[in-house]
């Protein structure tokens, strides 16, 4: 295979979808693989709802992703001389035609389509005006579209994921490339520019399948082979309908935001609809590289499962050291606490949290002590009688040496037994105590870090509040 030219082309009218983010992953993942060119390309031809900001956030997901782009950013909003050279191409190459039924024109044809249960069809009709009478009508100012003449000859569509489809002839209309305003369409652009940048193939979203008849025909009219496509099956949410924000997060920054890890998303998203093969799941951008092709790709569509994918990121926090996962979790808002202590306390909370969130949420109780407690914990463990267990737990950890978690433990048990009671009448009201809340990592490993002022502190504080008349927490 020469060398691919592959592109990605967002639309900067909504940031950037797991759908589209998994697009731009293969486009890349397959030039990579080819030593290829992968070119970005930003479709921004709808004025009235493209916007700057949009197209920033899509190319900060990209970046955040690790999927950087050997050419552009390209703006099709900057090239509508490129459109417009190609437009007059095809008019004097009579490929292409003027067409000057007007509005009202139109809307009676699809009326009269409507009225028979037809789809409309453009008939043609304006193919017939002689060029001169098109010129001329054109300088005199009348409003015209300018559109494709389909030949009559069946058009193939050869398709890498979904297979060969042939559409028989007569199967298009002559369709509009540019509008009477000049503003050209988007099946024009997208082909000008594919023909332009050289592309070889279109990796894309199947949803635009329908499109590529009009593609194939509008690639022979410029007068340029047909790239190689491929189109990828729907990401649907777990209900089996396209994925949309009714079932979570759908797009990239929300997935950031949620402290979701890049590597664990790009390896997620890969896995929607292609197989490395040998039930591998865990895979690096580079491992990916060395094993994706457009042929171990299926042509369904695949589910989006959001546990599984909280599941993989959890996996790859266990991998990243601590030091790094401090300065990934500063946008969380980490406790104010000593450094070694916060090393320690993520090493400890790492393996019950699957994002960056979770975890951040888990390390607060090594910040401020706990001021609000579980109310259904308050409930169970929380009464007077636990008090003078509390008390004396906090005195026989303070003296327990050395502090650590196998000791402490230790201690625990021999303070339970000696007043008859089981380690959990004081381990679930000493956890309420220390975090606010019943679930946490093993209580002594967290006493440990914790240290021994702390504990000790809260301890006889929660002690303090239970030992009052029950209304006063």
């Amino acid at each position: 295979m020469t060398a691919p030219r592959v592109r990605f082309a967002p639309s900067p009218t909504g940031s950037l979808h797991v759908g589209g983010a998994r697009t731009a992953l293969y486009n890349w993942l397959f030039a990579r693989r080819h030593g290829g060119a992968f070119i970005l390309r930003i479709e921004d031809t709808d004025v009235e709802r493209s916007r700057r900001e949009l197209t920033d956030q899509i190319l900060h997901a990209m970046r955040w992703l690790g999927l950087d782009w050997d050419e552009g950013p390209f703006f099709q909003s900057e090239r509508g001389s490129l459109y417009r050279e190609a437009a007059d191409r095809l008019l004097a190459e009579d490929k292409a035609y003027r067409a000057f039924e007007t509005p009202e024109e139109l809307d009676a044809m699809k009326s009269a389509a409507k009225a028979i249960g037809s789809a409309f069809r453009y008939d043609g009709s304006a193919r017939a005006i002689p060029r001169e009478e098109s010129d001329r009508r054109a300088a005199s100012g009348e409003k015209f579209v300018l559109r494709l003449s389909i030949p009559n000859e069946p058009l193939v569509v050869n398709d890498a994921v979904q297979g060969r489809t042939e559409f028989p002839a007569g199967a298009l209309d002559d369709f509009v490339l540019v509008r009477s305003d000049g503003r050209p369409l988007y099946h024009f652009t997208v082909c000008v520019d594919d023909v332009a940048m050289g592309i070889t193939h279109v990796i894309r979203g199947v949803d635009h399948l329908p499109n590529a008849p009009k593609h194939v025909a509008l690639f022979r009219a410029l007068g340029a082979p047909a790239p190689v496509f491929a189109h990828l099956g729907m990401i649907l949410g777990a209900d089996g309908k396209k994925l949309s924000k009714r079932h979570g997060a759908a797009g990239v920054e929300e997935f950031q935001a949620q402290g979701v890890l890049p590597d664990a998303l790009d390896n997620f998203l890969a896995l929607l609809g292609w197989s490395p093969g040998d039930d591998k799941e865990r895979m690096t951008l580079l491992e990916m590289v060395s094993l994706f092709s457009l042929e171990r790709i299926g042509p369904s569509a695949s589910r989006f499962d959001h546990e599984k994918l909280l599941w993989l990121n959890g996996q790859y926090l266990q991998e990243i050291p601590a030091a790094r996962l401090v300065e990934m979790l500063k946008p969380f808002h980490l406790p104010n606490c000593d450094a070694v202590l916060l090393d320690r306390a993520i090493m400890l909370h790492r393996s019950r949290a699957r994002t960056l969130v979770e975890l951040a949420h888990a390390l607060a109780i090594y910040g401020d002590d706990p001021r609000v407690f579980e109310p259904a914990g308050l409930k169970k463990f929380g009464g007077p009688e636990a008090a003078p267990l509390l008390r004396a737990l906090a005195e026989r950890l303070s003296v327990t040496e050395p502090f650590s978690h196998s000791t402490l433990e230790e201690s625990g048990r021999a303070l339970a037994a000696e007043k008859g009671r089981k380690l959990g009448d004081l381990a679930q009201p000493a956890r309420l105590a220390l975090t606010g809340v019943l679930a946490s990592p093993p209580l002594f490993e967290m006493i440990e870090v914790l240290g021994k002022e702390t504990t000790r502190r809260r301890l006889l504080a929660f002690a303090d509040l239970i030992a009052r008349e029950p209304e006063a927490h």
